[in-house]
């Protein structure tokens, strides 16, 4: 994946003003709350990680701010308006979404999951530039190679990376992502999350669940630790990631030391 290919595309929202801002957010399934009065900004021009243990409410969250989930209580607005008063063609032109379930059940080839990312766009007049964008998101996503294979024939990392760039493909100023790295080998793992950060500082408004601390020390510039669907912890990774935070919310004792050369934490496990 070619990373510092930076384009400034069309944003919603000026870098630093909220996107979306989330007020005493409540999701109640199954006879218990998944969400259970959840506060949270996220901004233009940051990559705002949500982590947290296991059932913790963070792909919840993130369905909510999508609009994929209904809330129970409280108020998302989404640039400056309720979420719910924008209509789903229009929230598809704003942000894109990659949820942890994102197979392809049918024999697709990889060019045209690319091209399910453009149709947002038909029948307005930047659908002109599906091309650029189909190939502008296969060669970020390093995918070329692939050429005309079909999704069945791909293994995880290949289908995820294709679902990655049919994300992108949509330019789209926010980019929703669930833990877009599970089925990724180290390579690419960074490449996802630089391509995440690039966007970033291209003025994109990126939230991504991660489950593996060190990335999101490593990749994003706040972070929001959940525990049993609430915020436990929310500011920048050395604030977050302390030990003390950490071996509390995960029930596991753990020690943060610091990169040498770039100071950022390393989320490591004490083991007997």
């Amino acid at each position: 994946m070619r990373l510092g290919t930076a384009i400034a595309l069309p944003t919603i929202t000026p870098v630093g003003e909220d996107v979306y801002r989330a007020t005493n957010v409540r999701v109640h399934r199954g006879g218990r709350d998944i969400l259970g009065g959840v506060d949270l900004t996220v901004r233009a021009g940051e990559v705002l990680a949500l982590i947290g243990p296991n059932g913790a409410g963070k792909s919840t969250l993130l369905g909510a701010l999508s609009g994929d989930v209904d809330i129970d209580g409280g108020e998302i607005q989404f640039a400056g308006r309720p979420l719910r008063d924008w209509p789903l063609a229009e929230q598809a032109r704003r942000r894109g979404v990659l949820l942890q379930d994102n197979q392809v059940l049918f024999p697709f080839t990889v060019h045209q999951v690319v091209e399910m990312g453009r149709a947002p766009w038909r029948r307005t007049a930047l659908e002109e530039e599906d091309n650029e964008a189909i190939a502008w998101a296969i060669d970020l996503a390093d995918i070329g190679h692939l050429g005309n294979r079909r999704v069945p024939s791909l293994s995880g990392g290949e289908r995820a990376r294709s679902a990655f760039a049919r994300v992108i493909a949509g330019r789209t100023g926010v980019l929703l992502l669930d833990e877009p790295t599970a089925a990724l080998d180290l390579k690419h793992q960074e490449s996802v999350l630089g391509l995440a950060r690039d966007r970033a500082d291209a003025g994109d408004a990126v939230i991504v669940v991660l489950h593996d601390l060190n990335l999101a020390a490593a990749h994003s510039d706040r972070i929001a630790l959940l525990r049993r669907g609430l915020i436990a912890a929310e500011g920048t990774p050395e604030e977050v990631l302390t030990a003390e935070i950490v071996s509390e919310v995960y029930d596991h004792p753990v020690e943060v030391i610091r990169h040498p050369r770039t100071g950022r934490a390393i989320v490591v496990p004490i083991r007997d």
